[in-house]
């Protein structure tokens, strides 16, 4: 066996991820689940919240997509900036405890302004929660095995939905709605303190190499933050992973912040149902489609980076009849049917965005870089998603009461193509810098 060969089994052993790393990231997912289950909660709970404080779906819309949105999206650029320059457990910990109380509040708010103002503080909080641990995520796992470790850890969005909804439900049934908020609050918290107890700050770019030589230096000097923001709306490909992001969680947050309210006013689901049925929909639909991705551009990226636009572009065309079929669907049972196939295929997105921009940018950059990717997919997506829907049901509402929901939905489908298109766009794009390249991924 030559030296060069045994020299770069000698690295792949070295950079293999260890125990710590496995450990980190099991810490990070549960976070990550905590984090999604309490910004999901309002709409999973959408309907005795709407029974005991009187608010419209446009009302529901906006508090659970702009006004989050504008607070977790904008907050994000600073917070990543600073996490940037700083411990990133540390970031991550103060921010779990922030948003973690910001949601005992939303359990004691009476109206609908306290209400807003308390999300509008739980979306605070999260700005400092996702995009720190994509980057620790990133120095404990070495390139090669990141879309894998990323993958496992963006299953956090889908099991907090399903815990949430079994939690959330549960818990409504048995006592109250405030009581969901406040409980999943008082969890928050011990979990911040886990954080600061057993995840360690890893090296900055231990686990990266420049041009397949040395692994870059933790030391070296961060780079500003306007020239990262330059860098990253400049760059095609960036540009257009954050778009077609943006265009596919416009469908997924607008679907996830309403279907427990659809199923229940107009498939005639009970909150008892929704715990069970929907919750194992979520968790193992969303939880599968999100490890899957991941694993498949771990196989097909190192033959083209095409793979991180083309795998996403396939499973929302896939997706599409089969969600046409939910919203038509005259009975729940069936309606659940259908809608397993475009909860399994709509997130074939995530993995491929995160492990693009991970990969793309420098070690000194990756907070700041994924969360501008967060700040662009969630404006859309969070932000405008669920605000447009909830517009369209209130507007066709007194025209059409018993299905005003259901219409809304229908109108997501051109959504859908959009993304399609723009992820074929990324494609493309990947395409011609590979030419340009010579061929090589």
């Amino acid at each position: 066996m030559s030296t060069g060969i045994k020299s770069s089994q000698a690295l792949q052993r070295a950079e293999a991820p260890g125990a710590r790393a496995w450990w980190a990231l099991g810490i990070l997912c549960f976070v990550y689940v905590l984090n999604f289950l309490d910004r999901q909660l309002l709409s999973i709970l959408a309907k005795p919240i709407q029974d005991d404080l009187g608010i419209t779906d446009g009302q529901l819309g906006r508090i659970s997509g702009l006004y989050f949105a504008l607070f977790y999206c904008l907050l994000a650029i600073p917070v990543g900036w600073l996490a940037d320059r700083s411990n990133r457990v540390r970031v991550l910990t103060w921010a779990c405890v922030l948003w973690s109380a910001a949601t005992v509040a939303c359990g004691f708010a009476s109206t609908y302004p306290q209400l807003a103002i308390a999300r509008m503080w739980v979306g605070v909080g999260e700005a400092g929660g996702v995009p720190p641990s994509y980057a620790i995520i990133s120095d404990y796992f070495p390139s090669g095995t990141r879309g894998t470790a990323l993958g496992l850890f963006n299953l956090g969005p889908p099991i907090g939905q399903a815990m949430g909804i079994a939690f959330g439900a549960s818990i409504t049934a048995a006592y109250s709605w405030r009581s969901a908020f406040i409980s999943l609050g008082a969890i928050g918290i011990a979990a911040a303190v886990i954080v600061w107890l057993f995840v360690r700050e890893p090296a900055r770019g231990g686990l990266d190499t420049v041009r397949g030589s040395d692994p870059v230096s933790q030391k070296s000097a961060p780079v500003s933050f306007w020239s990262t923001c330059r860098m990253f709306f400049s760059q095609p490909v960036l540009l257009r992973v954050s778009l077609a992001s943006g265009a596919t969680q416009f469908v997924t947050y607008a679907v996830l912040n309403f279907t427990t309210l659809f199923l229940m006013r107009e498939k005639g689901m009970t909150l008892r149902e929704i715990a069970v049925y929907y919750a194992l929909l979520i968790g193992i639909a969303v939880s599968a489609g999100i490890y899957t991705s991941g694993r498949l551009i771990d196989k097909f990226v190192p033959r083209s980076k095409r793979a991180y636009g083309f795998i996403p572009a396939v499973a929302l065309t896939l997706a599409i009849p089969f969600f046409i079929g939910f919203v038509w669907a005259p009975d729940w049972r069936l309606a659940m049917l259908f809608l397993a196939v475009p909860t399994y295929l709509n997130y074939f997105y995530l993995s491929p965005a995160v492990a693009l921009v991970q990969e793309e940018v420098q070690p000194h950059q990756r907070v700041l870089a994924g969360a501008l990717l967060l700040l662009v997919m969630n404006l859309i997506g969070l932000g405008l998603g669920p605000t447009y829907l909830g517009a369209v049901s209130d507007y066709f509402r007194p025209s059409h009461p018993e299905n005003s929901l259901q219409i809304g939905f229908y109108t997501l489908v051109p959504f859908y193509v959009l993304a399609v298109v723009l992820h074929l766009s990324l494609a493309r794009a990947l395409k011609k810098r590979e030419a340009q390249h010579g061929g090589v991924p």
